[in-house]
């Protein structure tokens, strides 16, 4: 299965250039292994994201991760990088002939220019533009730590020793869910942000998914 998996990923490399290669400077093409999701990228080409080949994953591609098999594409979503730039992606899921998720194709288009533009005719036109929601910030980033860091900001609106043990569950059932103890060495991180022992991190994350569990077997598995 492995060397299936070897050889999907070997075919796709010369696909990473011929994409980027049509849509220009403004298109990133990644490939990933999720294999090794602290070296996920395995071929690039563009630098929309700034990545480089060896780089880690997304918060995307960690959400992608923890949802397993279950996970399914995403096709033309829009994101915004920490540096300010408006991307149009899409994520296509890499699985091998039993069904099993392991990679990723991704395709980000810098549309940051387009996107002004189009501001531009419409008030030149004399024509207002309805508020949109603002496109959520994603992290892209070489390191895995940085990664994480961001996720777990983003989750903590109290600091730990105000949080009750629901709310601890509840953060640590969040973190799990998006990937982030998938990352080796997580736990060592998550611990050392909330200032806990390893020991406390791990039974936390221990208790989150009994919970979790527990809430699946009572509703059916339905979700």
């Amino acid at each position: 299965m492995e060397a299936e998996r070897d050889a999907i990923i070997a075919a796709l490399t010369s696909v990473v250039d011929g994409i980027a290669a049509t849509f220009g400077p403004v298109c990133e093409v990644v490939l990933h292994d999720y294999r090794r999701p602290e070296n996920s990228v395995v071929a690039l080409a563009g630098s929309v994201t700034g990545r480089a080949v060896g780089g880690a994953m997304s918060e995307i591609g960690l959400r992608m991760l923890a949802r397993g098999d279950e996970a399914a594409d995403e096709l033309n979503y829009v994101t915004r990088t920490d540096t300010g730039k408006l991307l149009k992606s899409s994520t296509m899921l890499l699985r091998d002939s039993s069904g099993a998720v392991f990679g990723a194709l991704c395709v980000n288009v810098d549309v940051t220019a387009a996107s002004e533009v189009h501001a531009l005719l419409g008030a030149l036109a004399g024509i207002g533009t309805a508020a949109s929601a603002e496109p959520p910030v994603t992290t892209f980033g070489d390191d895995i730590d940085s990664v994480v860091d961001v996720m777990l900001d983003a989750h903590r609106h109290q600091s730990w020793a105000l949080l009750d043990r629901a709310g601890r569950l509840d953060l640590f059932r969040s973190l799990d869910e998006r990937g982030v103890f998938e990352v080796r060495r997580a736990i060592e991180q998550v611990a050392g942000r909330l200032g806990i022992s390893r020991a406390s991190a791990y039974s936390y994350l221990s208790q989150s998914r009994k919970q979790a569990n527990r809430k699946q077997a009572n509703t059916g598995g339905l979700s």
